[in-house]
């Protein structure tokens, strides 16, 4: 299934919400050190509620180590700086969606890293900065797992 990778998290509710974003459609949820909280602070573990033992939440020290956990997986890297859309690619099961930091997202040593395979972004209206971290995360998951008829639901 599809893996989650949320590059230096900083906000607890994002990420218990990713777990329940995880447990619920199947997707691995990984975190790249450092976090903007410990895992058992109270704000993630209540955004997750009861679906903690649900889900596959992997930490990683480094990008590095992500990565090479992943083997030879495509990465696609989402950013407000991309000229592609989300829509606009064919999701294959073993891909890793990557998620920049709250308040910044991706940043450009990590876009540049030849092991990305695609960047791709989220519509939003002129203007605008930003979403919410969760909320693009299960944006594309649901995307991606629709193009595979929700396999597994």
């Amino acid at each position: 299934m599809f893996r989650i990778l949320f590059h230096e998290p900083s906000i607890p509710g994002n990420t218990g919400n990713a777990i329940r974003l995880a447990a619920a459609t199947g997707a691995e949820l990984h975190l790249v050190e450092p976090l903007g909280f410990t895992l058992d602070d109270a704000r993630l573990r209540r955004a997750g509620l009861d679906y903690h033992d649900l889900a596959v939440v992997t930490v990683h020290a480094d990008l590095d180590a992500a990565f090479a956990s992943f083997g030879d997986a495509r990465v696609l890297a989402f950013t407000t700086k991309a000229e592609r859309r989300y829509t606009d690619v064919a999701y294959e099961p073993s891909d890793v969606l990557l998620f920049g930091t709250e308040p910044t997202g991706l940043p450009d040593d990590v876009l540049a890293d030849q092991r990305i395979d695609e960047h791709l972004r989220l519509p939003m209206l002129p203007g605008r900065r930003s979403m919410n971290l969760a909320n693009c995360a299960s944006i594309v998951v649901f995307e991606a797992w629709r193009q595979h008829d929700f396999s597994g639901a």
